[in-house]
């Protein structure tokens, strides 16, 4: 874990992509979330990922707009 990475913490195996972008306020629904990756980088683990329902386990990393998020499952 790097010093600037922030921790999201979740209570299931994993969380959708669209769910994560909506618990960060980037999106208010999860009907956004296709042009929301088709306009703005968002990495998983460093891959583009274009994909809404992308499954994000514990210990990945997804970059957006410069912030880099590491989900940590409780």
């Amino acid at each position: 874990m790097e010093s600037k990475d922030i921790i999201i913490e979740i209570h299931t195996e994993y969380i959708e992509l669209q769910q994560l972008l909506k618990i960060l306020n980037l999106i208010s629904s999860g009907g956004q979330a296709k042009q929301f990756l088709n306009e703005y980088d968002v990495l998983v683990d460093d891959i583009k990922e274009t994909r809404r329902g992308r499954k994000i386990y514990n210990g990945m990393k997804v970059k957006v707009d410069k912030k880099t998020y590491l989900i940590k499952k409780q």
